[in-house]
């Protein structure tokens, strides 16, 4: 319905506070640490960004007015037509098409300046660039002040409008002022209409809602008409007019016999000629208002002549109300909901789709086959059945005597099994078995259980009086003995296997040193010989290379030549001795170098210690701005710097 659309418009801002949403997003959701000795790649696409989010901020802002905003072409005739009265259909497009230029302008100004933003040269001539882009953003929406004003107000003004289907069951109020409809409302509605002595009291469109056979109705209190030309009727009439001429309703046309309402029956009659034309295929209906005063048998033949012109086209049903004394308000009220309702049935029986549907249906009446007629049938049993009354001895006995009998509400507990259909009625009052796992826990119950468990227990008493468990321990042989401690010995070496091949597999193991691995000689001997092999090769060659590595090493530290007894011929090289001085000397071509080392050292130490450096490698840049310092809600008067 296009009226609860109105009522879901978001607020329209003002310029300011556009301008304050648009750039304070920006600042919040770009980045906004830059320095001039960074790339000026990453100079431009700083500055780029700033320029195009602030681009789809608004671009965004201004497509959510113009979405929401109903299109006049795409509505209802009747809403379409309102707005335009109310509104002024062209100043309300103006409006929305200077903000779909803006929206426009406002694109073309950020692919511009990013474009030259890409051959920016320096911070400065980036930064600038930022700066006019945003500038020329800002001033496109500054001109926009007066469209955003109007659009708020229009705005307001929509989501007050009535809620009005122009598609449900209508009953539409008319008439001249004070003729007594927007009583006839507050009577037949839940509505609260204002009701005064003087005209024009009612100035736009009111709706109310009842119920009628089950379903909702709307009526719709017009504003009172004037008999003039079209052109010259205001907003107000125009209201009644757009009503009138688009909604599919039943029109209650009000007249004032008694012409307190400050206007005679002859223009009451000249007014309802007048916009006849705009009553053409709608139910209508001449509601005589304020008999109570005068009726229309009283009336002088002129008058009721004239009043006869009106029901002379035989489409028009006369009826008779007073609103002060309430005497045929319900009365007009049902004719009106009869007679719309016999209307749009046969108006939906007139189409093509209820013929389809009415083809495929059947209603099959045995009277019309055999001529026979059958009558209801209403069994004896009911038609004997004599009232219940409470103080008749004789009475039916009902489940709420049952429960006073038994100590009434909240003693008394309804017996459910009563009414239990059972092949056998003696199976009613059976405890109901209980199930588990889908089982009847009954099945497995002895009720022997205690005696067994009992004798049991004795048997058991006696067979260890009598030692029956008392039993040597089994006695292990040798060769049982050693097939067990072989099998260990596998399982071991088996788990030790598959332990290494996992450890293999994951590649974030810490990694052991070498010397983690390393097993003296004994040791090895000593598993070589547990597991059944030889060990005098492997003694032996470990054994040579001990006594080999021993004569290298001395021949080192002493410069000579030495033959190894069990080998061949060795000759190590003349060496001086290790020196044992400090490794800070290592790699010093004299001695003079350790000290200008030292002193380039502290030399170089100087730069970074100046700019807080941890070391040669520290790269950090520190935030000029932190974030959890500079982020978050601005106080008032922290805005202006932009």
């Amino acid at each position: 319905m296009a009226t609860a659309v109105f009522k879901n418009i978001s607020p329209i801002p003002d310029v300011n506070t556009f301008l304050d949403v648009v750039l304070s997003r920006t600042q919040r959701k770009t980045p906004t640490v830059i320095r001039s000795g960074f790339k000026i790649s990453r100079i431009r696409g700083f500055y780029g960004r700033k320029v195009k989010f602030t681009q789809d901020t608004c671009t965004e802002k201004l497509d959510a007015i113009l979405q929401e905003f109903p299109r006049l072409d795409d509505i209802h005739p009747f809403h379409a037509d309102l707005l335009n009265i109310l509104y002024d259909r062209d100043h309300l497009k103006i409006a929305l098409s200077q903000l779909s230029t803006a929206k426009h302008l406002i694109e073309n100004v950020a692919r511009d300046y990013i474009r030259l933003l890409k051959y920016g040269d320096s911070l400065y001539r980036c930064k600038q660039l930022k700066r006019a882009a945003l500038g020329r953003m800002a001033t496109i929406i500054k001109r926009q002040k007066s469209s955003l004003e109007f659009l708020e107000q229009v705005r307001q003004h929509m989501s007050r409008l009535p809620s009005i289907d122009p598609n449900t069951r209508t009953l539409l109020v008319c008439g001249y002022p004070n003729v007594g409809k927007s009583s006839f409302m507050n009577k037949i509605t839940r509505a609260e209409v204002d009701v005064q002595p003087y005209a024009f009291t009612t100035k736009s469109l009111f709706v109310g809602h009842f119920d009628y056979k089950y379903l909702r109705w709307q009526v719709i209190d017009t504003p009172g008409i004037l008999d003039h030309p079209l052109e010259q009727m205001n907003t107000i009439e125009m209201q009644s007019i757009t009503a009138m001429a688009h909604l599919r309703s039943a029109v209650l046309y009000f007249m004032d016999l008694s012409e307190m309402c400050g206007y005679s029956i002859a223009a009451q009659v000249k007014l309802y000629h007048s916009i006849k034309p705009l009553f053409a295929n709608k139910l209508t209906l001449l509601v005589v208002n304020k008999v109570d005063i005068v009726r229309p048998e009283d009336l002088d033949p002129e008058s009721q002549e004239m009043i006869q012109s009106i029901l002379a086209d035989g489409n028009v049903q006369m009826v008779q109300t007073s609103c002060v004394s309430d005497m045929g308000v319900m009365d007009v009220r049902n004719n009106a909901c009869e007679a719309l309702l016999a209307a749009r049935v046969e108006q939906k029986l007139k189409g093509s789709r209820v013929n389809n549907v009415l083809n495929r249906i059947h209603l099959a009446e045995p009277s019309a086959r055999d001529n026979v007629n059958r009558p209801p049938m209403i069994p004896e049993a009911v038609k004997n059945r004599r009232a219940y009354d409470q103080k008749d001895p004789a009475r039916r006995i009902l489940a709420r005597d049952i429960e006073a009998a038994n100590g009434g509400a909240g003693v008394f507990n309804v017996n459910l099994r009563d009414k239990y259909l059972l092949s056998n009625p003696e199976w009613k009052y059976d405890r109901i078995p209980e199930l588990l796992d889908g089982k009847n826990v009954a099945d497995y119950v002895d009720p022997e259980i205690e005696a067994k468990l009992a004798a049991m227990d004795e048997e058991e008493e006696r067979l260890e009086n009598e030692g029956y468990y008392n039993s040597d321990e089994e006695v292990v042989d040798e060769d049982e003995e050693r097939v067990l401690s072989t099998a260990e010995k596998l399982r071991e070496k088996n788990k030790l296997i598959r332990m290494a091949a996992r450890n293999k597999k994951i590649k974030n193991r810490p990694m052991l040193p070498r010397v983690a691995g390393v097993r003296t000689l004994d040791q090895l001997e000593s598993s070589l010989e547990n597991a059944g092999l030889p060990s005098d090769a492997i003694s032996e060659r470990a054994r040579s290379r001990a006594r080999s590595g021993a004569a290298q090493e001395s021949a080192r530290m002493s410069g000579a030549d030495v033959v190894m007894q069990d080998g061949p011929e060795v000759r190590s090289k003349s060496v001086a001795p290790r020196s044992q001085s400090n490794r800070r000397d290592a790699g010093l071509h004299s001695e003079g170098g350790r000290s200008y080392a030292e002193r380039l050292n502290r030399v170089k130490q100087v730069q970074r210690n100046r700019m807080a450096r941890a070391s040669e490698s520290d790269r950090h840049v520190t935030a000029s701005k932190p974030k959890h310092l500079y982020s978050g809600k601005r106080g008032m008067g922290k805005t202006d710097r932009r």
